[in-house]
C-alpha cells in the first residue's frame, strides 16, 4: 500500500517540479579585489543611509524551494528503501575498489624500487590517476546512503503535540491520507472487527443499552475540551489562582495542538528565517472528533484499547464491558425510578398510542464518581488518539527498525562473504536467516519501548483532558494505583494480553529489556503514578512562577 502511494507521489512530484536553473545564470566567483570594492561600497551605502541599507542575497527567495521539496519527498517510507538500495549498491562495488586499490598501492611500492626504467613515471602517474577516481567513486558510494538515510531522518523529525517529545513518523502526507481515508466511516469498525474477531466473535453492546450511552456521553464530553488544547493561552488565566485545596489545573502547554507539519515544514520555516521570504504553511489535516466508539460484551475483560488516526471517525476507542461492570460495582449505581405521568397524558397516550414512541425503561443512574474513573481510562485512550501514537508505531515497526536492520544485516554479511563463500550459499542463507529474526527481535523491543514511552505521554496529556472537562485530574493517581496489571486490565486484546503475560516465545523478556533501557525496573503502574505525580508539581512550579512574575510586574507599575 504505502510503496504503490509513494510511487505515484514520485510521479506527481516529478510532473510539477520547477525547471532546472540554466547554467549561464549563475554568477562569477568575484575575486579578492572586486569583493574589497563590494565591501567598501557596502560600507559607504551604510553610513550614509543606515536605516535602508539591506545584505544582498545572490540567490531568489524562491530558488530553495527545490531543496524544501526534495527534503519533502524524501518524508516517506520509500526514502528508507531508497537508502537501503543505495547501500546494496554500494557495498557491491566497494569490495572491488578496495581490493583494485590494494593492488595499486602494491605497484607502487614496487615502482619506487625501480626508478629510471623507461616508461615507468607514465605509468605511475596512470596508476595514481586511477585511484584518485577511484577514491572519489569509493567515498560516493559511502556517503550517498548514509546521506539519504541522514536526511530522510532529519525531515521526519517532529515535537509531539502538548509535550513537546521529539519524535519520527517516517510516512509521507500522502500515505497517511490514505491510512486515514481507509479507516473513516465504516472502515474503523471493519478493521477493530477483524481485531476482535481473531479472539472469538464479538458480541457488542446495542447502542440503546444505557451502558453504552453512558461511555458514549463521556466520551462526547471529553471530546469537547479538545479544540481548547490548540489555544490554551487565550483561555481565563483562572488556574494562577487555584489553591492548595482547588482541583489541580494545568497552565497553557509550551506545544500547544497544531496541526502535524508535512515533510518539508521545518525546512521551510528555517529557510524562511534565513533568506527573510515568506512562505504560505502547508496545509495538514488534524485528526480530531468525534471519535468511533465500540463497547464489547465481554464481561472478564476489563481494559479498553484505542485505535487509527484520522478525521471523520477513522480513530476510535474500544472499551470492554468488564471495565464497566467494575467500576459500578465498586460505586454502585443509583436506581432510577419510572417516570410519574399525569393524568393527560395517559390519557392521551392511550388515545393516539400509535403517535407515541414508548416510554423509556427506568435504568440505574452511575454515580460521579463511577463517571470520574470512566472519563480517565477514555482521556487516556483519547490522548493515544489526539498524539497520534499509533501513526508513530506504524512508522517504526514498519519501516524504520526494518529498514536500519535490513542495511545493517547487508553489512555484516558483506563483512563475512570472504569467509562464508567456502561455504556455499547454505551458509549465506543461514546468516541472512538470522539477520531476519533479528529484524524481527529489534522490531518487537522497539514496540516495547516505544509503548512505554507513548502510555506515560497519554497519562500526562489525559490529566489535562480531564482538568479541561471538569473532573478532578488527580482522581487518575488513585485509578492507576488502584489497578493491577493482569491480561484483563492490559491496555490490548485479551488475548494478546495474556500471550505477554505468560511470556510464550519468549515476548516477556523484551518488556524486561525495554524498562532497562528507558531508565526504569518498576511496573508500568508504578512508573507512570510517578510520572503524574511528577506533572502536577510541575504545574503547582509553573504557577508559583507566574504568579512571582504577575506580583513583581504590578509592584514595578
Amino acid at each position: 500500500m504505502l510503496r504503490s502511494l509513494s510511487r505515484s507521489s514520485r510521479v506527481q512530484h516529478a510532473a510539477h517540479a520547477p525547471s532546472a536553473r540554466p547554467l549561464h545564470s549563475f554568477s562569477a566567483v568575484p575575486t579578492r579585489a572586486v569583493r574589497r570594492q563590494a565591501d567598501a561600497l557596502a560600507g559607504r551605502a551604510s553610513k550614509d543611509h543606515p536605516h535602508s541599507f539591506r545584505h544582498f542575497h545572490a540567490t531568489r527567495t524562491n530558488q530553495g524551494l527545490p531543496v524544501l521539496a526534495l527534503l519533502g519527498a524524501l518524508k516517506a517510507s520509500t526514502a528508507i528503501q531508497a537508502a537501503q538500495t543505495l547501500a546494496r549498491v554500494a557495498l557491491t562495488f566497494v569490495p572491488f575498489i578496495v581490493i583494485k586499490n590494494h593492488k595499486s598501492r602494491r605497484f607502487l611500492k614496487a615502482a619506487a624500487r625501480m626508478d629510471g626504467r623507461p616508461g615507468l613515471e607514465e605509468r605511475k602517474e596512470m596508476v595514481l590517476k586511477r585511484m584518485r577516481n577511484a577514491t572519489l567513486i569509493f567515498r560516493l558510494l559511502v556517503f550517498a546512503p548514509i546521506a539519504v538515510f541522514w536526511a530522510a531522518i532529519l525531515a521526519s523529525l517532529e515535537r509531539t503535540p502538548l509535550t513537546g517529545r521529539w519524535r519520527l513518523i517516517l510516512l509521507s502526507p500522502e500515505e497517511e491520507d490514505e491510512i486515514s481515508a481507509q479507516l473513516a466511516g465504516s472502515g474503523w469498525y471493519h478493521a477493530v472487527g477483524e481485531i476482535l474477531s481473531q479472539e472469538s466473535p464479538p458480541t457488542l453492546l446495542s447502542p440503546d443499552d444505557w451502558r453504552y450511552e453512558w461511555v458514549r456521553s463521556t466520551l462526547r464530553h471529553l471530546e469537547q475540551t479538545v479544540p481548547a488544547l490548540s489555544n490554551e493561552h487565550a483561555l481565563n488565566p483562572s488556574w494562577l489562582e487555584r489553591g492548595s485545596d482547588d482541583k489541580p489545573f494545568p497552565p497553557p502547554a509550551d506545544y500547544p495542538l497544531r496541526p502535524r507539519p508535512r515533510g518539508a515544514e521545518y525546512v521551510r520555516m528555517f529557510y524562511d528565517t534565513m533568506v527573510d521570504g515568506k512562505a504560505p504553511p502547508v496545509p495538514h489535516a488534524v485528526p480530531g472528533p468525534p471519535y468511533s466508539l465500540i463497547v464489547v460484551d465481554k464481561p472478564g475483560s476489563s481494559n479498553a484499547f484505542s485505535y487509527g488516526f484520522g478525521p471523520d471517525g477513522a480513530g476510535g476507542i474500544v472499551v470492554y464491558s468488564g471495565f464497566l461492570d467494575e467500576v459500578l460495582a465498586k460505586h454502585p449505581p443509583l436506581r432510577a425510578l419510572p417516570q410519574a405521568s399525569s393524568f393527560g397524558t395517559s390519557f392521551l397516550r392511550n388515545l393516539f398510542s400509535a403517535l407515541f414512541s414508548p416510554p423509556p425503561p427506568p435504568h440505574p443512574i452511575p454515580t460521579a464518581e463511577a463517571t470520574t474513573e470512566l472519563a480517565v481510562l477514555l482521556s487516556h485512550e483519547l490522548a493515544h488518539l489526539i498524539l497520534s501514537h499509533h501513526l508513530e508505531t506504524l512508522s517504526s515497526s514498519n519501516v524504520v527498525i526494518p529498514g536500519v536492520s535490513s542495511m545493517l544485516a547487508d553489512v555484516a554479511r558483506t563483512l563475512l562473504f570472504p569467509f562464508t563463500m567456502f561455504f556455499g550459499p547454505f551458509v549465506n542463507d543461514a546468516v541472512a536467516r538470522i539477520g531476519k529474526v533479528g529484524s524481527g527481535d529489534l522490531a518487537r523491543l522497539g514496540e516495547y519501548c516505544n509503548s512505554m514511552k507513548q502510555e506515560i505521554e497519554a497519562d500526562v496529556v489525559s490529566v489535562r483532558l480531564l482538568a479541561h472537562a471538569g473532573y478532578d485530574p488527580q482522581a487518575a493517581i488513585s485509578f492507576w494505583q488502584s489497578r493491577a496489571e493482569t491480561p484483563q486490565t492490559a491496555e490490548c486484546s485479551p488475548t494478546k494480553a495474556e500471550r505477554e503475560m505468560k511470556g510464550d516465545d519468549g515476548i516477556h523478556q523484551y518488556g524486561k529489556i525495554a524498562m532497562l533501557m528507558t531508565g526504569s525496573a518498576h511496573p508500568q503502574n508504578q512508573v507512570r503514578v510517578g510520572k503524574l505525580k511528577e506533572e502536577f508539581e510541575r504545574w503547582n512550579i509553573e504557577r508559583r512562577k507566574k504568579r512571582k512574575v504577575r506580583e513583581d510586574g504590578v509592584t514595578q507599575s
